[in-house]
């Protein structure tokens, strides 16, 4: 046994010890490293939700904060269907619902609706304006970096791979409005 590590714990625990050899748990228990081209795509998704939470913490609209809320949610599900094996996507979608065009759709409405208000888009932003735009700044990078990863899936399943991609880019595109909106403020 190595120093400092207990045998058996009497409570749950976060800590199973499973993935000390590098590997984790897809959705319904398939065993695959922890660098798996579907792990990478869902780390970079949570590191985006994640992102998001400081962004609607630091957000003075509480329409912001509810359509980040909207956002996460949608991540939540994309995450799980991403982290599933394609022989277990229908199972998935038995509990669960996928990420849709309607999803993509509201944040097509939400985008117009900001660049309707003059919102302007020309030229290079310089994030850190204010805490409210450098954090929705920060949001956008890793949303950009969350559409790398998800390019890099040879088999992401149903729904149309394509939609995720979308997904995720529309999402970079309405929290760089958004940035630019709390700097005007």
């Amino acid at each position: 046994m190595m120093a400092g590590v207990s045998e058996k714990r009497a409570t749950p625990s976060i800590t199973t010890r499973r993935g000390d050899d590098g590997t984790t748990d897809l959705l319904f228990g398939q065993r695959v490293p922890k660098n798996d081209p579907r792990l990478e795509a869902v780390g970079a998704i949570d590191e985006l939700n994640g992102a998001l939470g400081l962004a609607k913490a630091a957000a003075t609209d509480p329409a912001v904060g509810e359509e980040i809320t909207r956002i996460q949610r949608n991540l939540i599900g994309l995450m799980g269907e991403i982290a599933c094996e394609t022989a277990d996507r229908p199972r998935y979608r038995e509990r669960f619902p996928y990420l849709d065009a309607a999803a993509l759709d509201r944040l097509d409405r939400e985008i117009d609706r900001i660049e309707k208000k003059g919102i302007s888009f020309e030229g290079w932003a310089l994030p850190g304006g204010n805490p409210e735009a450098a954090a929705l700044d920060f949001a956008r990078t890793i949303a950009r970096r969350a559409e790398r990863r998800l390019l890099d899936l040879t088999d992401p399943g149903p729904p149309a791979p394509a939609l995720h991609g979308c997904y995720i880019n529309r999402v970079s595109d309405l929290l760089w409005l958004l940035a630019r909106k709390a700097e005007s403020r």
